[in-house]
């Protein structure tokens, strides 16, 4: 809803589009990969979902800001995206919860939005070219032109080492205690083939920090493990010393490629503790298996995919953010693709035949979307808790 009082901001493609609009949040000119985010809900855990570093995220959704900001969902520590636009900003919050409004916190985080754009327009230009480079400025000084051509300038992100902008600098313990046995009868929902760990013992997870969502540790702690968070450049026989019962991958920001450290770790604890990939992590074990990535046209970021688990036919609807994606044709025969994609049938999945390793591209932690795959992390239980008696001889 535009204001005659409010500040102007533009959004300029590398394809020579430039959508006039008004400004919120900070601002300033920012640089970034223009993705669109089909997701009708949850707008503060995407803006705080540190995959989204280096990009610029659309709202497909018609209005954004209705829900306001709390401290409770934040995701990481800060937003890292570089830049936010929306059809329609709400101009009021309505939530018991919320302590701030959108405009207020996005401009205490560094982040440009602009409002009043053509959402649909952009979402449609973007499926049909592709993500396209962008900038995102709230600067009257700069012409349509120069904005353009900056973004035209800019290198992009493929190739790029986004990880260490947005890990942790050491490592940490996560507080979020487990649910006694009862509550965790209480909230869990059944599932078929799902297989819980016995509480109260507590297998010891090492997640390696690649860009963490909070969700996935709070849903480790809820099937009860105890959780180390470590650096991304962490080396392989420094978690080991740690003696875990199993290791996370976490999701991430950019190129896959772009961090053979994470890869050469992950090759180094293959076969010694149980691993499980998420996103990123998914593309590192991938990678580390022997496969190799590629770049999706324009990336799968909402939470409303549909993906088949093979070995069950179950169809999870799921919720995604990434931009590349593992080749299973490069991928060796102890290999098995477990999940596939059922909008344009991407690897989406993986597991190891012999050694217990398994890895999905998408959020099984949700936050936001759905919680369908949320069983995952039984299974990864399951995996530490066979890996843990054969050890010992029992199986």
């Amino acid at each position: 809803m535009w204001t005659s009082n409010a500040p102007r901001a533009r959004l300029a493609l590398e394809d020579g589009s430039v959508w006039h609009g008004y400004a919120f949040g900070a601002q300033g000119t920012r640089l970034g990969e223009v993705v669109f985010n089909t997701s009708m809900t949850g707008y503060q855990e995407i803006i705080t979902d540190p995959s989204y570093a280096g990009q610029i995220v659309v709202m497909t959704a018609t209005q954004i800001g209705n829900t306001g900001i709390n401290t409770e969902d934040d995701e990481a520590r800060r937003a890292f995206l570089s830049g936010f636009v929306v059809r329609e900003l709400s101009p009021c919050v309505s939530n018991w919860r919320a302590t701030t409004d959108l405009s207020t916190w996005l401009a205490s985080q560094g982040v440009v939005g602009i409002a009043d754009v053509d959402t649909r327009a952009i979402t449609r230009r973007l499926r049909e070219k592709g993500s396209l480079k962008g900038i995102i400025s709230t600067d009257d000084s700069l012409t349509d032109k120069e904005l353009v051509e900056q973004a035209r300038a800019w290198h992009g992100l493929d190739g790029v080492d986004l990880v260490q902008t947005v890990t942790c600098e050491e490592a940490y313990h996560w507080a979020e205690p487990a649910p006694d046995e009862w509550e965790f009868r209480q909230w869990q929902p059944a599932h078929p083939y799902r297989q819980r760990a016995p509480l109260p013992f507590r297998f010891h997870v090492v997640a390696y920090d690649f860009g963490i969502k909070r969700n996935i540790l709070r849903r480790l702690a809820s099937h009860g493990c105890r959780v180390t968070v470590v650096p991304a450049h962490t080396p392989a026989e420094e978690v080991l010393a740690l003696a875990p019962d199993g290791v996370l991958l976490s999701n991430g920001p950019g190129d896959p490629a772009a961090i053979p450290y994470a890869v050469e770790a992950t090759r180094q604890l293959l076969g010694r503790v149980p691993i499980f990939g998420i996103c990123l992590g998914h593309q590192i074990l991938g990678q580390a298996f022997g496969g190799r990535t590629y770049r999706l046209k324009f990336g799968h970021h909402g939470g409303n995919q549909p993906v088949k688990h093979l070995p069950t036919g179950r169809v999870e609807i799921s919720a995604h953010n990434h931009n590349f994606a593992v080749d299973p044709e490069t991928l060796p025969p102890d290999v098995e693709v477990t999940h596939v994609n059922l909008n344009d049938g991407c690897c989406e999945g993986l597991r190891h035949r012999h050694v217990p390793a398994l890895s999905v591209q998408y959020h099984p932690e949700a936050g936001p979307g759905p919680h369908d795959a949320d069983p995952l992390f039984a299974e990864f239980v399951e995996m530490m808790r066979v890996f843990a008696r054969s050890r010992q001889g029992e199986v």
